[in-house]
């Protein structure tokens, strides 16, 4: 059956925030693709002043220095923190310093932008989600999928198909070069099913709105470059307790086939959504991990004679955000937390529960046993 083509059903604006004079000092940590993203989201923003960067490779903090004009720059977070007093700290660095970086932050009274995860264990994540309340400081986590105006609809569709879910998800990067380094950096903290699981963990819950009871894993190391306790290869399923199930695949590296690399599927009883690529044109950089192109939707209903009584249809998002405008719908919700006071309880919480379940199942992978929850 053919999809008919229809317009789409969302429109993607930045949010309107309340006019303030107040300029809010920002230090940036963290100067590759990430904190290069957020960097160009705050240098664009009236409210937001960056007021130093901090990165362990001078060529990264210079590089973007030029790029915004020379702005100061710190090979020490530490020293940035106390020289610059910043009102807000942008975290965009290794997994395994998040949790000191945080925590020293909101201890300088600063509001806080972490990429995910929040940290590397449940312990120190649900430690600085105290911390922040104690401070009364905002916490956001860079749960990017969840400003994506073609991400939500995705959400919001697979809402309508009946219980229970069956969801099927992965993330396959094929690296070499500095991305590889990259990759094998991140390894040092953590697996691919944690480090990106994290993401769509969250749209899973997301969608089931149910909670999680099982989870079970399998991994395999694919390169003697990488630790030996590592895996660059995983693979995540989990069991909620509305009977909704949901698998979710990484793989990183030079030898990562690029075949059914992208799968984002969703099925219930009323029928499917897929994130398809129809119209969506190809491309190996980071704008990859967020593009859709377009949401394939699929009724199960049929008439008196068996057949679909419905045609599928084909929501067209190729008109979407771009990775740097996604960063910045991010910076924006950060600024609203702050202006507006909002309560980011069930936000931080939610960055808890779904780095309990990505660790769950690594245990899982590396045990060969199924976690229950």
């Amino acid at each position: 059956m053919n999809p008919t083509l229809v317009n789409p059903l969302y429109q993607y604006t930045y949010i309107h925030l309340k006019v303030s004079t107040k300029k809010y000092k920002v230090l940036v940590a963290g100067c590759g693709h990430m904190g290069t993203s957020h960097a160009r989201a705050y240098h664009s923003m009236e409210t937001f002043e960056i007021v130093g960067l901090v990165s362990r490779t001078p060529t990264s903090r210079t590089r973007l220095s030029d790029e915004l004009g020379g702005l100061p720059t710190f090979a020490s977070y530490e020293d940035a923190l106390s020289e610059t007093e910043p009102d807000v700290v942008s975290i965009n660095t290794y997994p395994d310093t998040h949790l000191d970086y945080v925590r020293m932050g909101l201890e300088a009274n600063c509001h806080v932008f972490v990429e995910k995860p929040l940290a590397e264990t449940v312990e120190d994540a649900q430690f600085l989600v105290d911390l922040a309340h104690k401070h009364n400081r905002k916490v956001v986590i860079g749960y990017i999928l969840r400003v994506h105006p073609a991400w939500t609809k995705f959400i919001s569709i697979a809402q309508q198909l009946g219980k229970p879910l069956v969801m099927r998800m992965n993330l396959n990067q094929q690296s070499s070069g500095q991305q590889w380094e990259t990759h094998r950096n991140l390894m040092n903290s953590m697996s691919p099913i944690v480090d990106c699981g994290v993401h769509y963990v969250d749209v899973m819950c997301q969608m089931t709105r149910a909670r999680p009871i099982a989870v079970s894993a399998i991994g395999a190391r694919l390169s003697d470059e990488i630790a030996h306790d590592m895996y660059n290869y995983g693979q995540l399923q989990v069991t909620f307790e509305d009977g909704s199930v949901g698998w979710y695949e990484a793989g990183w590296g030079p030898m990562m086939s690029e075949t059914a690399s992208f799968v984002k599927d969703v099925v219930g009883p009323l029928g499917s959504v897929s994130i398809v690529d129809e119209v969506k044109e190809q491309t190996d950089d980071i704008e990859g991990h967020t593009q859709t192109g377009g949401l394939k939707v699929h009724h199960s209903s049929r008439d008196q004679y068996g057949n679909f009584d419905r045609p599928d249809e084909l929501i067209d998002t190729s008109d979407e955000p771009s990775h740097d405008e996604l960063c910045a719908l991010e910076q924006e919700f950060l600024l609203r937390a702050i202006q507006e006071d909002l309560d980011l309880t069930d936000h931080m919480q939610d960055a808890v529960s779904s780095l309990k379940i990505v660790l769950a199942a690594d245990q899982s992978a590396r045990s060969h046993e199924t976690i229950n929850l």
